[in-house]
């Protein structure tokens, strides 16, 4: 890892009241998997965020708005996460969104095609079409025309927005993990 983890007792003026903010915004909604080290310091994106709170502080923005109201379906936000963190092989983000796919119900079998890579040929509906989206996106280029109306149609036109955003969200955390070389937990099953 290329920045070191940042223990509370660390923490600058301009860093607490954004760690403060991310550890309570972790605990109610980012759980399942290991997001703090023992002493309170903050693994995966969020500890290169802290290194830079202005920047972190916008993006974990992002993250809350993203998370607090979502319209698109719990099991389609995970499908998108995963497609995004298998595309770019963000290995923190695909051990933390492997668990929370697995809790969202999601099957076993459906979560290992997408972090190899393939589209699951069980996904149906709006699930089916998320991934579609999502795989659109993270390949380049502008979203086919279609594909956007069948997102429309599926979640609405604030949740096909919703959508493309969570896209780039994650494609900036993937980003972030990659270039801070973040690791997975080294308990991490």
């Amino acid at each position: 890892m290329r920045l070191p983890l940042i223990a509370p007792n660390q923490l600058s003026d301009q860093q607490r009241p954004l760690y403060e903010d991310m550890k309570a915004g972790i605990a109610k909604g980012f759980r399942g998997f290991a997001s703090q080290r023992k002493d309170g310091a903050l693994l995966g994106p969020w500890n290169p965020w802290l290194h830079e709170p202005k920047i972190g502080g916008a993006i974990w923005q992002l993250t809350k708005v993203l998370s607090e109201a979502a319209v698109v379906p719990d099991p389609c936000r995970q499908i998108a996460i995963l497609v995004t963190g298998a595309h770019f092989h963000a290995g923190y983000e695909i051990y933390a969104h492997v668990a929370v796919a697995l809790k969202d119900q999601l099957p076993d079998a459906t979560v290992a095609t997408i972090i190899a890579g393939q589209r699951p040929a069980e996904l149906a509906g709006d699930q089916a079409i998320a991934y579609d989206v999502t795989a659109s996106l993270v390949r380049g280029g502008t979203l086919p025309t279609l594909s956007y109306e069948l997102g429309r149609r599926a979640f609405g036109d604030h949740g096909v927005a919703e959508l493309i955003y969570l896209v780039g969200l994650y494609s900036l955390v993937s980003i972030t993990l990659n270039g801070f070389d973040v690791p997975v937990p080294e308990d991490a099953d």
